[in-house]
């Protein structure tokens, strides 16, 4: 199977129908994680997901939007296990290892909580009654920090880093592009017109970009750290991808008549399969 849950497909801005961003992309029985934004573990769940399923994480950069529900997911990972899952896998830019340090090291700011869970008897015997066998071990994560050109292979998949533009030299961000038997698919991340990510991007089968607002609603700062719908558009054209899913759309594109024009202006540039993100929506990649 090669799917993509939706779970978190909206930007800092809260509305409604989306907020923060988060993909997770089942190859078959793994399931790779991209980014874990507001609430992102909660939303996992509703979508019959469990974040013990959840192997590998990948981080584009470290905007609250893109990372606020990292402590939750890595605390609920841990604690819901009995000790015999995989470790969890985290790469990502700078600082990616400095914050996980800072979440669940020895000193980090939640290591009250699982120390607390590790020695106090009753929370041994839930860790017990789950399954788990004393002595609780301590939270463990891979954490590998990535640059541009890394790349990530295992048996049935390799994912590739390139750098993005967005908000150097504040913060690196990375694009992810995945390879698999099943296909290839690009997640952008927040990036302006970038011919890094568009050289990562060439002849994929599936272009998840991010697209905060019309063109013509944009101003030139904006548009040169995340795209637009024409930006977006000609991004597919030229990478010649077949298909281009619109995510992180601001509040505008999420108006009455907003989302129609959207796809209407993409079409006029773009002529493969064009899917605008809902929020907790599944999609099948062919």
């Amino acid at each position: 199977m090669n799917r993509i849950y939706f779970v978190g497909s909206g930007t800092p801005t809260p509305t409604k129908s989306r907020f923060g961003t988060c993909y997770v992309l089942q190859l078959d029985d793994e399931f790779l994680m991209f980014d874990c934004g507001p609430a992102a573990t909660h939303k996992l769940v509703k979508m019959g997901l469990f974040p013990t399923q959840i192997d590998y994480l990948f981080f584009s950069h470290h905007h609250f939007d893109h990372n606020a529900d990292y402590p939750c997911f890595l605390l609920c990972r841990w604690d819901q296990s009995v000790g015999e899952e995989n470790t969890l896998q985290v790469w990502g830019p700078p600082p990616t290892a400095w914050i996980t340090e800072q979440l669940i090291g020895e000193q980090g700011a939640f290591s009250h909580d699982w120390k607390a869970r590790v020695g106090h008897p009753g929370s041994q015997e839930i860790f017990e009654n789950r399954g788990g066998t004393l002595p609780r071990p301590a939270p463990k994560v891979s954490v590998n920090e990535i640059h541009s050109g890394s790349v990530i292979k295992q048996v049935r998949w390799t994912v590739s880093a390139a750098k993005t533009r967005h908000i150097d030299p504040w913060m690196p961000t990375l694009a992810y592009r995945v390879d698999a038997s099943q296909g290839s698919i690009v997640f952008t991340s927040d990036t302006g017109p970038c011919r890094s990510v568009k050289e990562l991007a060439a002849g994929a089968d599936t272009l998840l970009i991010h697209c905060w607002d019309h063109q013509e609603s944009m101003q030139k700062n904006e548009a040169g750290m995340i795209t637009g719908t024409l930006a977006a558009a000609e991004f597919a054209k030229e990478t010649g991808v077949k298909k281009m899913i619109l995510s992180h759309q601001g509040p505008n594109l999420d108006r009455p008549g907003s989302k129609e024009r959207a796809i209407a202006d993409i079409s006029k540039i773009f002529n493969g399969k064009i899917i605008f993100a809902e929020e907790m929506m599944e999609l099948d990649l062919a």
